[in-house]
């Protein structure tokens, strides 16, 4: 790459691929990461099975890289149940006792137990809400928190923000682990709160039209 090229491209956070395509810088140009940031990152997410499974992911990923919790998903879907919150939160000591000895997920005791204890939480925060998703949900921040020009350098400064650290706070009040504020930050970016696609990104686009068609989910009283 030019050294202008590259000069640019670490200005601006925009990664123009192989096939010619311009992501966010850290989709780099494995085919998985890729796949992950044009069709599932920042899209909003109603589904609540699938946000218990980002908010735990994003707890497993604490320390490691985001691409290494992505080629393990699979795996973890299976031992987690798809991570159905009622089978997680009745797991116990055999099946942790397994877990800890399965190369295909991360060896971490601490953090199954908290999947385990995070799911008890979730079935509680569910029943109280409705739904997962109208709690996350509650948490949307306002456009007063937002960088106006999204670049990999105002991104770089956004690991917390103050709605991260009150959902973080929340959670933690409840009862969860590993909730901490740049977790639930990469989560609120992750299930489509907010779109952090850089300017210049080819998903960008498709993500606020996602969010403009997207039906916020209500508490039910």
């Amino acid at each position: 790459m030019p050294e202008k090229t590259k000069t640019k491209t670490a200005e601006s956070g925009v990664h123009v691929g192989e096939d010619g395509v311009p992501r966010c810088w850290w989709a780099g140009d494995d085919p998985e990461y890729q796949r992950y940031h044009d069709e599932e990152w920042a899209l909003p997410m109603g589904d609540d099975r699938r946000l218990f499974e980002k908010i735990c992911l994003e707890g497993f990923q604490a320390g490691l890289s985001w691409l290494t919790i992505l080629r393990k998903r699979p795996r973890f879907r299976e031992v987690f149940y798809d991570f159905d919150r009622e089978r997680v939160a009745a797991m116990g000591e055999p099946e942790i006792a397994r877990l800890l000895a399965d190369p295909g997920i991360i060896r971490h005791r601490g953090k199954i137990e908290a999947t385990i204890g995070n799911a008890q939480r979730a079935c509680a925060l569910a029943e109280e809400f409705g739904s997962l998703a109208a709690f996350f949900w509650g948490f949307e921040p306002p456009a007063s928190e937002r960088p106006r020009l999204l670049t990999r350098a105002t991104l770089g400064a956004l690991s917390q923000t103050p709605t991260s650290k009150a959902l973080s706070r929340e959670l933690k009040r409840r009862g969860w682990r590993f909730v901490g504020p740049t977790t639930c930050y990469a989560f609120i970016q992750a299930m489509g709160m907010v779109n952090d696609h850089v300017r210049g990104c080819a998903a960008r686009s498709r993500v606020s039209e996602a969010r403009a068609a997207f039906a916020l989910p209500r508490r039910c009283e």
